[in-house]
């Protein structure tokens, strides 16, 4: 409670009535040194997370706990559902900002050919999207991985790191470095850190070192470049003022006067706002978040975040219209009950502008 009343009156009395006054100014903006040159018109990149809830296909893997996503299975698995799933998944990814993002990780997917199938769906063949992606030894199978349009993204390294926990396997941190718009070097890491299962605080320590693992890879890139263009997505299981992200991370809900160390939030401003991309027994949590290093909330760096760009995509048609959970995301499965909707989280995005200079 005392973090989240140190985060809202940071955001609320500086971040809104300082930053946001001062970049609605254009004037003032067209002048801030963007290196040398004149500051130009720029390109704006969407960066988005989505966790699409059990992506699986239909065939049966005997190295991990599947069996109910195949045709014979408690569930039903067929054919027709799973491509459901893929038109429902791959509708939504298009309509993010309204023409898909550029940069896009998810997680609870099966593997790459279910990735291969998604990328070739009607909505998004033509979106030329490129796959990053490795098995993880999670016991059900579900791993991370990160999709990026070829002309936007270009990879230059990508590494999948283990969260080392005793007894317990889990979903590797994957790590994305490459070329964003032939200009900037972009790190990104992909997360789906360890689930709240035995309960909120028995659980916390597995999180908490999710969290050390993804540090340590923040490190050793700061090794190299201090100043380095880091984004950190994914489904952390906790919310922003949870000891993971606060104190794990070190991420913040207000991009002033950070500290080398610490990261900053762009999801703090709508945990704050009671808003959310998750539902659990009528409480909104906001698990799904985009964090970012420093130099992306520097206004005078070439490549740099556009303030108040973080959004939640939840349109009406992706929620539940009746019953116990109205207003929630529409899930594929409520229990053994077929819905056939899309997941049961919602994605988040932000948006990232690189500016253009002249001599």
């Amino acid at each position: 409670m005392k973090r989240r009343i140190q985060a809202s009156l940071c955001f609320i009395f500086t971040h809104w009535l300082l930053s946001f006054f001062f970049f609605a100014n254009t004037s003032i903006a067209q002048q801030l040194p963007f290196g040398k040159g004149k500051a130009a018109a720029g390109k704006q990149y969407v960066l988005a997370f989505y966790n699409v809830e059990n992506l699986f296909d239909i065939y049966n893997d005997p190295a991990t706990q599947d069996d109910d996503f195949t045709p014979g299975g408690r569930l039903q698995w067929t054919k027709e559902r799973y491509q459901t799933k893929l038109k429902n998944i791959s509708t939504i990814i298009s309509r993010i900002e309204s023409y898909a993002p550029d940069i896009l990780g998810l997680c609870e997917i099966e593997n790459k050919q279910v990735l291969e199938d998604l990328v070739n769906t009607d909505y998004l063949r033509f979106k030329d999207y490129g796959i990053a992606h490795y098995d993880s030894p999670d016991e059900r199978g579900i791993d991370v991985a990160l999709l990026y349009k070829r002309y936007a993204f270009k990879p230059l390294v990508t590494k999948a790191y283990p969260v080392n926990i005793a007894g317990d396997k889990t979903r590797d941190i994957l790590l994305v470095s490459g070329i964003l718009g032939g200009k900037d070097t972009l790190h990104v890491l992909v997360c789906h850190f360890p689930s709240r299962s035995g309960g909120l605080e028995a659980s916390a320590p597995k999180r908490m070192e999710a969290a050390r693992t993804v540090r340590l890879i923040i490190e050793a890139i700061r090794a190299g470049d201090p100043d380095a263009n880091i984004v950190v997505m994914g489904d952390f299981n906790d919310e922003p003022t949870d000891a993971s992200i606060w104190d794990g991370l070190k991420a913040r809900p207000h991009s002033f006067d950070l500290a080398s160390d610490e990261l900053y939030n762009a999801m703090g401003v709508l945990d704050y706002l009671q808003e959310g991309s998750y539902c659990y027994r009528g409480n909104w949590q906001m698990l799904d978040q985009i964090i970012l290093s420093p130099p992306l909330v520097n206004p005078g760096n070439r490549l740099h975040y556009k303030i108040g760009s973080a959004r939640i995509f939840n349109p009406d048609y992706m929620r539940e219209k009746t019953g116990e959970y109205q207003g929630y995301p529409l899930r594929t499965y409520a229990g053994d009950k077929y819905l056939g909707g899309y997941s049961d989280h919602f994605p988040v995005y932000i948006i990232l502008e690189q500016v253009q200079t002249t001599p």
